[in-house]
């Protein structure tokens, strides 16, 4: 008699094959029959306290790891609450496949328990839906779904199965079996020689790597690049320490609002060669750039080039193979040629970089009470190592200050909520970023408003033993809206801007972990020391000037839903 076996236990033994560390979770029934399964194995089930963390902690594992994290919910509910960290994940181009169960076939329509149209849903914030409906198939549609999160422009897919589907025995020899490895697409050697003719005609070029760079795995074929080349670099998102920030020719953030001479280098440029990063709202569009100049753009998804601007070299490559190709285009005498003729700009960048630091050291030193929220930000990056630590930032605010002082000379050791912009991600990255790695110090800065969102996560991390450290930017409310409203429509509206004076560090006290209270800038550093040394999750409520004005609060208040 031929043996059976169902398809929960397929979709198990399908993760387990792929060699799945960690699965991200939350329970409920119509994923019982997984967890049965599971129950056991090499694959960790990280419980949460809410579908979004478990979301948001995958998101996280996919941007460190560069391969798919994994998350699983049960229906309706659970779907729901996961969507923000899918569009997240959607946003910032990071490999997720995203498992939920679902009603079973017969019961569809009839008001069942937890019945949502879930696929159609799911459908504009992912690569694409997939839905088994035969047991027999699980194993390929796990494949697929593997398959098509990680290859090409990386991003989330949905895969639903149905609780029938899963509670279903079929026969084993009925089982069809698939994996696929899918390799970046080969780059060619003509639109390399093209930029290399733009290289040699240009005065004042710049680089901007991105996500793509550090997801096609190409951090050495960018220094490579850009030594060979001598052209001046600025990284962006997940791209943000592919080449360190300490290199003589990186000049730190692409974002032109953290200090430095990027707002300089965009006015003067005659060519703009953007390496897997998206010409979007950090640009302003591309009205940042210099009119014109002549723009590359080279990213592996061919829609995403030429939005916001009319690009002279459109190039659909992976950003690797593309570098590679460059590279071997430039011999000894043409890198010394180039080097010489860059040779000014760097030195006019160098100059103007120095003098917009300079700008900022005001604040970083800052002894005011209550504290800069910059002051904060340098006293966090100062304490945390560049190479071994991880920061993770959230909040609006609280992220634009730690974006503009974090230094960055590792790759995958910051994580911020990127083009999308979502809060709540702090606790769920810091977390998850915690079990990559064990060893290494992790830092969340917050702000008071974002914190709210995950904060039954600081039990998470108590619970699951994450000695993680959570500084809180307590500026009393909602300071990025609080202070665009001021400056778009002269006053502040008091309902949902502000919140006031809460001892967060207190609550954290009360389930388990140790709190800190910080009213001087001079007792950040000692409490961090504490905090690290305890070992215990820690909160450390700091309180910081409510009337510090970003420069994103300024940008919002003149784009987006504020444009009269």
């Amino acid at each position: 008699m031929t043996e059976t076996i169902t398809g929960a236990e397929l979709v198990a033994q399908a993760l387990i094959d792929r060699k799945v560390d960690t699965i991200f979770s939350l329970s409920g029934g119509h994923i019982t029959p997984i967890y049965q399964y599971l129950e056991g194995s090499e694959v960790t089930i990280f419980d949460t306290r809410h579908e979004q963390s478990a979301a948001f902690m995958a998101e996280a594992w996919g941007k460190l790891t560069q391969r798919a994290g994994v998350a699983m919910v049960t229906a309706g509910p659970g779907f729901i609450n996961a969507l923000t960290g899918v569009a997240s994940a959607h946003f910032s181009n990071t490999p997720l496949v995203f498992i939920a169960g679902c009603v079973g076939a017969e019961n569809k329509g009839k008001l069942d328990l937890h019945d949502i149209p879930q696929e159609a849903v799911a459908k504009p914030m992912v690569k694409k839906t997939l839905v088994c409906q035969k047991a027999e198939r699980v194993n390929e549609y796990v494949d697929m779904a593997f398959r098509i999160a990680q290859s090409g422009r990386p991003g989330p897919v949905y895969l639903e199965f149905p609780i029938d589907v899963l509670n279903t025995p079929v026969q084993k020899d009925a089982v069809r079996y698939t994996s696929t490895n899918v390799t970046s697409n080969p780059a060619d050697p003509a639109k390399a020689a093209q930029l290399i003719k733009m290289i040699q005609k240009a005065k004042t070029p710049v680089v901007i790597a991105g996500t793509g760079v550090w997801q096609s795995h190409a951090e050495a074929e960018l220094k490579e690049f850009i030594e060979k080349t001598g052209v001046p670099l600025f990284t962006s998102l997940s791209g943000r320490g592919v080449v360190s920030d300490d290199h003589p020719l990186c000049f730190e953030g692409a974002v032109v609002i953290r200090p430095g001479c990027g707002f300089a280098a965009y006015i003067e440029t005659d060519l703009i060669i953007v390496l897997g990063s998206r010409i979007g709202l950090y640009y302003l569009f591309g009205d940042i750039f210099n009119p014109a100049a002549k723009m590359v753009q080279v990213d592996i998804e061919p829609e995403e080039i030429g939005r916001n601007r009319t690009i002279d070299l459109p190039v659909v490559s992976d950003v690797k193979g593309f570098l590679i190709a460059s590279n071997q285009l430039i011999d000894d005498k043409l890198e010394d040629e180039l080097k010489a003729k860059f040779s000014p700009w760097i030195e006019k960048l160098t100059q103007a970089h120095k003098e917009g630091k300079y700008l900022s050291q005001k604040d970083w030193q800052s002894e005011n009470i209550p504290i800069h929220p910059l002051r904060l930000a340098r006293e966090i990056d100062e304490f945390m190592d560049q190479k071994t630590d991880v920061v993770v930032a959230d909040g609006g605010d609280t992220t634009t200050w730690m974006g503009m002082t974090r230094t960055m000379t590792t790759p995958g050791r910051y994580l911020d909520y990127g083009v999308f912009g979502s809060l709540a991600v702090g606790l769920p990255y810091a977390n998850a970023a915690k079990i990559l790695y064990p060893d290494s110090r992790v830092c969340l800065i917050t702000g008071d408003g974002s914190v709210g969102f995950n904060f039954m996560e600081f039990e998470t991390a108590i619970r699951k033993n994450l000695s993680i450290v959570v500084v809180i930017s307590n500026d009393l409310g909602w300071g990025m809206i609080r202070h665009s409203q001021e400056l778009r429509i002269g006053h502040a509206i008091e309902n949902g801007t502000f919140i006031g004076k809460v001892d967060y560090h207190k609550m954290v006290e009360a389930i388990g972990g140790k709190g800190f209270f910080v009213e001087d800038p001079k007792d950040i550093k000692p409490a961090l020391e504490e905090a690290f040394a305890s070992k215990k999750v820690c909160c450390i409520n700091v309180m910081t000037d409510p009337t510090a004005v970003s420069p994103a609060s300024t940008m919002l208040a003149n784009v987006g839903a504020y444009k009269a």
